[in-house]
């Protein structure tokens, strides 16, 4: 009989170094890989709209030189309606001179997108004619 039940410990005996992930080990992964995806797609919507102003501000490079204040005002508007740009307009735009004399514009804005309850993301966009990217 004492020998029955110690071949019955050295059979469960392999049983004890399987290891593998829990029902709630997975369950967390689970949950940490979904609350980053909201945080992800609530905050995608702020960064296409930046890649839209970026390439807008990249187009007018070329324009600059020759217009007014007002007019490139009213060439960035019209090029953010047709690209469905909202955060900023003509008006809020910073035109002025770099050290070589050319035209500059800059746009400089904020996004405050909410997650959940008070939380909130505040996100810093800019870019120039200046910029190299």
């Amino acid at each position: 009989m004492l020998n029955k039940i110690i071949l019955q410990k050295k059979s469960l005996q392999p049983l004890k170094n399987q290891v593998g992930a829990t029902l709630l080990g997975m369950m967390f992964v689970g949950g940490m890989i979904v609350f980053v995806a909201v945080i992800a797609m609530k905050m995608f919507p702020a960064y296409q709209e930046y890649f839209s102003v970026k390439t807008i501000i990249r187009a007018m490079k070329q324009e600059v030189s020759n217009m007014s204040k007002n007019e490139i005002a009213t060439s960035f508007d019209r090029r953010a309606n047709v690209g469905y740009v909202t955060v900023i307009s003509g008006k809020d735009l910073e035109i002025g001179k770099n050290a070589k004399g050319e035209t500059t514009v800059t746009a400089r804005y904020r996004v405050v997108t909410p997650l959940f309850g008070n939380v909130s993301v505040l996100m810093d966009f800019e870019t120039s004619t200046d910029s190299k990217f």
